[in-house]
């Protein structure tokens, strides 16, 4: 379908630019991947750019939802401008969705510099790609040249000189990056030694693509990946495996640049959002510099996207905790036998028949899946997972067949889109809608993989729907329930996502839940304990049912930080 082009820079050019550059990458990500030889070469700089991007555009859909739900017409330019640079922030992965988000923070920065504005022109977009190059290159604690920085610089700087509305501007700012992606081999030597170009800077090369289809309507030209000429392809290929030549090209280039930067690194790619001043993210700036490399922080105004490569993942953390407060943190480890660390090709790992994948709101239930073979995806509370999150955990669980437990009824369709889009690669997804992790629970309980798919989609499924499923949690405001009004403060128990019972007591709430779900019967009740669960809670429980119901018996599990105070299950 055409897309009809936009005249200013408004808050729907920023909603179309994040649609269409979330559908570049989708396009590009393999291919990207597959040139990742920089800064370590691990083959996910289009997956960790696709993620970034995603969150970014959710975020922008977010705040033009909001604004029709009350009426208040479409958002500001300064409104969607700042939901794409903070969506990019809390969503950046690795090393180049880090420098992404940054990119989209700088231009955020001018775009929403005021408030009221509703559009701007081709002037004012030469400003942001300005500022968001300046501040990307900023971020980085040693810039290197022939890298994503680089091709910013030079669509900034070939902005610069375009005279005319926004179509125009970026259209040099594309010619200008994808000229400059094109010289990057030359600038970095073991992109010369592995005849490709920077990944980060083709990812950039795709977003600034989907910025001129924004504004022109036209799709550019396809994008060279391969610098060797013996080799040559671009991007839009489909012969993803021989981007490169073959395999045995990049291994042995990535063998003789064993010296060379972004090989033989440090062993953990630690990254995490912080909460913190200025003064003491410039400390942290100090300390991780010293502890690692690819250091990138990008963000502001209290709110930081932190990311290093290091050694110490432990040392990376805790500098962290010195300096505010760290929440979402992942800790990669590159491993033994990774290409940057080995200078060889892994070999390809035989994909299993049939595997679990399933979404959890705490630690303790992550660890419990995947004790029992599952491949978990965590959700922290308020930040659940993005569908492509879920796609990469069905690449990462590596079989044939796949079954999606989304276990929040809210998940149900970002998980509907990540099963589809897993098919679209060949793999046969199931997705049960599961709205709780109780109902995970008891779908993995009776998982046999050696059943044949179908049988064993109906036993998960007929396992889930056969447990009802609550929670207790505290109420943060007033609020009308189905039980009443709530005060702030007031335990809440929800039966199957209602608010049944609302109390001032932790115990007392939440036996009064489980009284009125054992009313209608049950064999086993599964209770799972959050971190702000009193001690006494599940002795006083547990106590409950042995005493005043007759075969029923109740298992006992901690989920760690996983939002409700008590999550309860009755099959």
């Amino acid at each position: 379908m055409a897309q009809v082009p936009q005249t200013f820079f408004d808050a729907l050019a920023v909603r179309t630019w994040c649609s269409l550059a979330l559908r570049a990458l989708g396009r590009a990500r393999e291919e990207i991947d597959a040139i990742n030889v920089y800064p370590v070469a691990d083959g996910d700089t289009g997956t960790n750019l696709y993620l970034t991007a995603e969150s970014a555009a959710a975020a922008v859909e977010a705040v033009f939802e909001a604004h029709d739900a009350h009426d208040s017409g479409k958002p500001t330019l300064a409104d969607a401008a700042r939901a794409m640079a903070h969506g990019a922030l809390i969503g950046a992965r690795g090393n180049s969705g880090t420098i992404l988000a940054q990119l989209l923070r700088g231009m955020a920065q001018v775009l929403a510099a005021d408030g009221e504005t509703t559009h701007t022109d081709g002037e004012g977009l030469r400003l942001a790609l300005r500022q968001a190059a300046d501040s990307a290159r900023q971020a980085v604690a040693h810039p290197v040249e022939g890298t994503v920085l680089t091709v910013a610089s030079a669509a900034a700087d070939a902005a610069g000189g375009a005279e005319g509305d926004c179509g125009t501007v970026a259209r040099a700012a594309y010619d200008g990056a994808r000229a400059a992606l094109a010289a990057t081999p030359g600038q970095l030597a073991v992109l010369e030694r592995a005849g490709v170009v920077d990944a980060g800077g083709r990812g950039l090369v795709a977003v600034l693509g989907a910025l001129v289809e924004t504004f022109t309507g036209e799709v550019p030209s396809a994008v060279p990946v391969v610098s060797d000429p013996e080799h040559a392809r671009v991007a839009g290929d489909t012969d993803t495996a021989s981007l490169t030549g073959s395999a045995e090209v990049l291994a042995a280039a990535l063998d003789d640049c064993a010296d060379a930067p972004g090989t033989g690194g440090p062993a953990f790619e630690v990254i995490y959002l912080l909460e913190a001043d200025d003064t003491a993210v410039a400390r942290l700036r100090q300390r991780l510099d010293g502890l690692g490399d690819s250091l990138v922080v990008v963000g502001g105004d209290g709110l930081w996207n932190v990311h290093v490569h290091v050694d110490d993942a432990g040392a990376a953390v805790e500098a962290g905790v010195e300096a505010g407060r760290p929440y979402r943190i992942r800790i990669t480890h590159f491993g033994l036998g990774d290409v940057h660390t080995t200078g060889a090709e892994r070999p390809p790992r035989e994909p299993a028949q049939r595997a679990v994948v399933a979404v959890v709101p705490g630690e303790g239930l992550a660890g419990l899946y995947a004790e029992a073979g599952a491949t978990p995806v965590l959700a922290r509370p308020g930040e659940p997972p993005a569908s492509g999150e879920l796609v990469e955990a069905v690449r990462r669980a590596h079989a044939r067949e796949v079954v999606l437990l989304p276990n929040d009824a809210d998940l149900r369709h970002t998980a509907a889109a990540a099963a589809e889009q897993a098919r679209t690669e060949g793999i046969r997804v199931a997705l049960i809608p599961t709205r709780s992790a109780v109902q995970g629970i008891a779908a993995l309980a009776v998982h046999e993989p050696e059943r044949r798919f179908d049988e064993d989609v109906v036993q998960m499924t007929s396992a889930a729907g056969a447990t009802r499923y609550a929670e207790v949690t505290v109420a943060e405001r007033q609020s009308w329930t189905m039980a009443g009004i709530c005060q702030a403060g007031d335990v809440l128990g929800l039966i199957d996502g209602d608010v049944a019972v609302i109390g001032s007591d932790v115990a007392a709430t939440a036996q009064a839940v489980l009284d009125r779900m054992l009313s209608a019967g049950g064999e086993l009740v599964t209770l799972v304990l959050g971190d702000e669960a009193p001690e006494t809670v599940a002795d006083h429980l547990e106590a409950r049912v042995r005493e005043s119901y007759l075969a029923v018996d109740t298992v006992v599990y901690r989920g760690g930080r996983q939002g409700a105070v008590l999550l309860i299950g009755v099959e």
